[in-house]
């Protein structure tokens, strides 16, 4: 199941070593508020140091990015007055900063979230990056933030050996991300730029169910033909090639981390049979999913 399909709660242990890195990941996640929900139903799945309720609001001892991706809010904090949040909208919180937030009970939300902290992070706030001042990014909708939030969940729930020096990696870059997107916000072309990163999003929600591109254009309000040309233009492939190109990717890091059979797979990503599936993977890579998992698992590799 393609990440943020469903809900992704995970608390961390760091170590002597992450410490020593510089910088390391104490929480990482993913969770979906459906509208009209009067309380977030996944507060008991949070260990008591992060529940909050709006009115007390909190105070944690690390840096958090939280990134929404549908629906609506607000977020308040010591040194900023309250303010309406909206999809696209990042927040960074700050160590020892109070600070408060809520989805709207009418929208709800979606919302990813990596929480973080070490020297390496207090450095870059110490030297002027980001300030408590300015603590919300309107970055619009972007898929590259959302596959980051999605690579560092699923090395989080993997757990293998130094995952956290590679999702602290990737930390890294979305602060330096964030910092360069916040500085070159391009408005000309955002509403078309905004529904093309909102369908590149939903197909990444659905790898394993997709989308007729015709279905997510209605979604959008627009028409397929005019979807299609945007998409094409603004990634340089038409949306059913992106599709099957999130279906590849899955398909190789299934044959690459998992020890699911051939057969599971093809069914997760809704192929009709095992044949269907062994032409579709040979005809992009030139290899059947039996050779690929059989060189990508050999020793030295």
């Amino acid at each position: 199941m393609a990440i943020s399909e469903e809900n992704h709660i995970n608390y961390l242990t760091v170590n002597e070593m992450d410490h020593k890195w510089g910088l390391y990941v104490s929480t990482c996640g993913f969770q979906s508020i459906k509208p009209h929900s009067s309380i977030n139903p996944y507060l008991n799945k949070h260990l008591s140091a992060y529940a909050f309720n709006t009115k007390q609001g909190r105070v944690l001892d690390e840096f958090q990015l939280l990134f929404v991706v549908k629906g609506s809010g607000f977020f308040q904090s010591a040194s900023l007055a309250k303010t309406n949040i909206e999809a696209g909208n990042m927040i960074l919180l700050f160590p020892q900063e109070w600070h408060s937030y809520c989805f709207n009970k009418e929208t709800g939300w979606d919302e990813f979230w990596v929480g973080f902290n070490g020297e390496h992070a207090r450095s870059i706030v110490q030297q002027g990056f980001f300030k408590k001042e300015e603590p919300v990014f309107k970055l619009g909708i972007n898929d590259e933030f959302v596959s980051l939030y999605q690579q560092i969940i699923r090395y989080a729930e993997q757990e293998n050996q130094a995952y956290q020096q590679i999702i602290s990696g990737i930390v890294r870059y979305m602060l330096g991300l964030l910092y360069f997107k916040s500085r070159n916000i391009v408005l000309s072309n955002k509403s078309v730029v905004d529904k093309i990163n909102q369908a590149r999003i939903m197909m990444r929600e659905r790898v394993s169910s997709p989308q007729a591109p015709e279905e997510i254009a209605t979604q959008l309000g627009v028409s397929y033909s005019w979807f299609r040309k945007a998409f094409k233009k603004y990634t340089g492939i038409s949306p059913a090639q992106f599709q099957m190109n999130l279906r590849l990717q899955y398909a190789k890091d299934m044959l690459m981390n998992s020890e699911k059979f051939i057969t599971e797979i093809a069914y997760e990503l809704n192929f009709e049979s095992t044949g269907q599936f062994s032409t579709f993977f040979r005809h992009r890579t030139g290899s059947t999913p039996k050779e690929y998992r059989s060189v990508s698992s050999a020793p030295g590799l």
